[in-house]
């Protein structure tokens, strides 16, 4: 069976407020520490991975026991993150849609590193958005439809050297034909005027950001 949205809960920054992104047919991943917390929320995931070096031995018989499936990794042999453990499981349902949920936090390195899944879903002709509780991060190779979640700001930050033919619709600040290159802020801190705008592109890879403080 595919699923036509998947959402995991990686080890990172987590909020109770965040199990409200849970629809009825998602598939749900725990990942390490995102597994408990799922658990302790009173929500079974359909898979939970990771080397679980994050919680006691306790909590991880917690963690198998109410999980419909489990794959305990080692520490020190595995070669991949938890969170990338989750997401190469994700793509296996074929899903439309990925969401990622504590996959940022005090770690930079790990919060960078799932930011640059972004293109590998592109790459598998799948989306992948992350969320945490100020920032909603997409990334569009083509085109992307931005829609007003509250947040305050919309940011286009290029991941590739240079992003080409960039026309946004719907913003304070519109851009027609744009070129972006790597370590300008030209596209930083735009603003929705209404509830969707839209942004495309020619060449390259952009992130689409929509932030608060």
């Amino acid at each position: 069976m595919t699923h036509k949205r998947v959402i995991i809960f990686s080890g990172g920054s987590l909020f109770p407020e965040f199990l409200d992104q849970i629809e009825k047919d998602d598939y749900i991943i725990g990942a390490d520490k995102g597994a408990l917390f799922l658990i302790n929320n009173n929500v079974h995931p359909h898979i939970s991975v990771g080397d679980f070096d994050s919680i006691s031995e306790e909590e991880k018989l917690i963690v198998s026991s109410s999980s419909g499936e489990m794959m305990d990794c080692d520490a020190i042999d595995k070669n991949l993150t938890d969170t990338e453990l989750a997401f190469e499981i994700a793509l296996k349902q074929r899903p439309t849609h990925i969401l990622l949920i504590g996959g940022t936090g005090t770690r930079l390195d790990h919060t960078l590193a799932n930011i640059q899944m972004l293109n590998r879903a592109l790459q598998h002709h799948t989306s992948l958005t992350i969320l945490d509780k100020n920032n909603y991060i997409s990334m569009t190779g083509s085109s992307l439809e931005v829609t007003n979640l509250g947040y305050t700001y919309v940011s286009l930050l290029p991941m590739t050297a240079e992003v080409t033919g960039i026309t946004i619709e719907g913003f304070e600040y519109p851009l027609e034909d744009a070129t972006l290159k790597l370590g300008q802020s030209l596209g930083i801190s735009n603003r929705l005027t209404g509830e969707q705008g839209s942004v495309s592109i020619e060449s390259g890879l952009l992130l689409v950001i929509q932030s608060k403080d």
